[in-house]
């Protein structure tokens, strides 16, 4: 395979990085994982957007949105056609010495293409101990300090779940290691609001913005999951993902009759258009 690495499309196995790379040594970086069907990049632009947001958030030098569309694009292109799979995007603060200091050497960017395996058709979930803090000088920003969802994600695999379930620090749902959700109650379709601490999702977004559902984006008590009527996860390689179970318990439906409704009309939204702009509401 062929990777973008600071300005040039490379052999992954002739890609350089610096020892002492922040994004590496730190976490000090942020990234996009944009899902690839029959070699199109899906909603790049809304991705890319992001990413240049979570930057500015860190203190990172500005991200040139064009330039790194482009990149994409051409990573993509520069290797064999890929059916089912996904881009990663890695943007750190580059070099730097030992300790947090940054350097000035400029940051590092890194494009990169791989197959990934189709999601499971539902999704068993678990909640977590660990709270998100709504209030932290990283919420809602995608970094690549995510050893805390890996520690997650790696605990629901012991459990045989595929995905983990964070509340915050209120004891209000907020999202899970790497996903959005939404559940209906008494058949009203909610989600966390952003002020949750949760990531602001381009699957959740485009589900609130394009998809003709009348969602509505409210604090919600952590134990009213297992109350759902009927639950799901959005992500950009899940999709709308419906949830069976949650702790072992399973849910009314599954899947129910608006998590089916959603999926259609995702489906359909990104297939009229791999692309769709963004909303300034939907796209923070």
């Amino acid at each position: 395979m062929r990777a973008f690495v600071n300005g040039a499309v490379v052999e992954e196995s002739s890609a350089q990085l610096k020892l002492f790379d922040h994004g590496f040594t730190v976490g000090d970086g942020v990234f996009e994982t944009i899902a690839l069907r029959n070699g199109a990049p899906q909603a790049l632009t809304r991705h890319v957007a992001r990413l240049a947001r979570s930057a500015a958030r860190l203190g990172l030098p500005r991200v040139e949105v064009d330039a790194l569309c482009s990149a994409v694009r051409e990573t993509v292109h520069a290797n064999p056609p890929v059916a089912w799979g996904a881009v990663r995007i890695t943007y750190s603060s580059g070099p730097g010495p030992m300790g947090s200091a940054r350097g000035d050497g400029g940051p590092t960017t890194v494009v990169a293409v791989r197959e990934t395996k189709r999601p499971d058709l539902l999704a068993e979930v678990i909640t977590v101990p660990w709270p998100r803090n709504e209030r932290g000088a990283l919420a809602g920003v995608k970094t690549t300090s995510y050893a805390e969802n890996a520690l997650a994600l790696a605990d629901a695999h012991r459990q045989g779940a595929s995905e983990a379930i964070f509340a915050n620090t209120r004891g209000e749902l907020c999202e899970g290691s790497g996903s959005n959700i939404f559940l209906v109650l008494n058949g009203e379709l909610l989600t966390p609001p952003l002020s949750s601490g949760c990531l602001a999702g381009v699957s959740r977004g485009l589900l609130i913005e394009r998809c003709g559902l009348d969602v509505v984006e409210r604090d919600i008590p952590s134990e009213m999951l297992y109350l759902a009527d009927e639950a799901f996860l959005t992500s950009a390689t899940r999709d709308v993902q419906p949830i069976r179970s949650v702790d072992g318990r399973a849910l009314a439906t599954c899947p129910g009759r608006i998590t089916e409704r959603a999926a259609a009309r995702y489906g359909q939204v990104m297939a009229d258009d791999p692309d769709p702009a963004a909303v300034d509401a939907y796209s923070r």
